[in-house]
């Protein structure tokens, strides 16, 4: 299908050697209902047959487009290639996953009918050594700070990616969809999920998830507060509402900038931070 107006949707595809599930990703693509899209496909410096997969996808389609760079994380290839991007909206998709038909033409109804929404996402499958269908909760801001309930799926305005920094790429490990979401959403913003399975999440018996899982979640974690500490501090604060009810501003002011405080507060909340997400953690395994 030969591509006669601007792309309104970009659809991201990093990819590091996964030319084995390149095609079904790419072919997810093809099949979306809405036909204003783009896909960029960014090879982070792949070794297997991840180049002459997507070549021959830019064959099939002009609305494929391919490049080529040495790796640098996934991050910083979400970066690159979102840099590239024509579309008013930005579906990042990995390289093994899927989306369903229905998805950027639901997605963007939303968006044309509701302009003050910031980001759409939906419910997900898990597919692979893994099959089972996921209902993810409905948004709500402050719980963003315990779990990540929006996969990296998430559908968002082009303009609104290009006020942040980007994925974070001290992330390169993982996590850096959650990482992503505490710097893009703030409080207030509206969010919509929608109604059905959109989102196919491959689980493959060896892959970063599981990886992370066993060995690397406490250093993400702790990444994650690091990078986001202020926030953190402000929302995992035990006695924010307490100082404000028994001081007056000017003490309030004072207690609040001490030093005594901020340095309990930072292990209080890191500790409680970890706690919350490990405790999550070894509760989904169990099931």
């Amino acid at each position: 299908m030969a591509q006669t107006i601007k792309p309104v949707i970009s659809i991201i595809v990093p990819c590091y050697n996964q030319g084995t599930f390149l095609s079904e990703t790419l072919q997810s693509v093809l099949d979306q209902a809405y036909p204003y899209w783009e896909c960029i496909i960014v090879n982070d410096g792949s070794t297997d047959n991840t180049e002459t997969i997507a070549n021959e996808w830019i064959h099939k389609d002009s609305r494929f487009r391919y490049y080529n760079k040495e790796n640098s994380g996934v991050s910083d290839t979400r970066n690159f290639a979102i840099g590239k991007a024509e579309g008013k909206y930005i579906l990042p998709l990995d390289g093994d996953d899927k989306v369903g038909s229905q998805y950027a033409a639901e997605a963007i109804e939303i968006f044309e009918k509701e302009p003050d929404t910031k980001l759409v996402y939906s419910d997900l499958i898990l597919f692979g050594a893994k099959n089972k269908k996921l209902r993810k909760p409905r948004y709500v801001y402050k719980n963003l700070f315990e779990e990540n309930f929006i996969s990296v799926s998430g559908i968002f305005k082009r303009e609104d990616f290009l006020k942040t920094d980007g994925y974070n790429v001290n992330m390169a490990e993982g996590l850096e969809d959650w990482d992503f979401w505490l710097s893009f959403l703030q409080k207030g913003d509206k969010v919509v999920k929608l109604e059905g399975f959109h989102v196919f999440y491959r689980i493959k018996e060896v892959s970063r998830s599981t990886m992370i899982d066993h060995s690397k979640n406490e250093r993400l974690l702790m990444q994650i507060f690091r990078n986001h500490e202020s926030l953190l501090l402000e929302y995992l604060n035990p006695i924010r509402d307490y100082i404000g009810a028994e001081y007056n501003k000017r003490e309030v002011e004072s207690y609040k900038n001490c030093t005594e405080l901020k340095i309990g507060l930072f292990l209080y909340a890191s500790i409680r931070f970890i706690q919350r997400i490990l405790k999550k953690i070894f509760s989904s395994k169990e099931e």
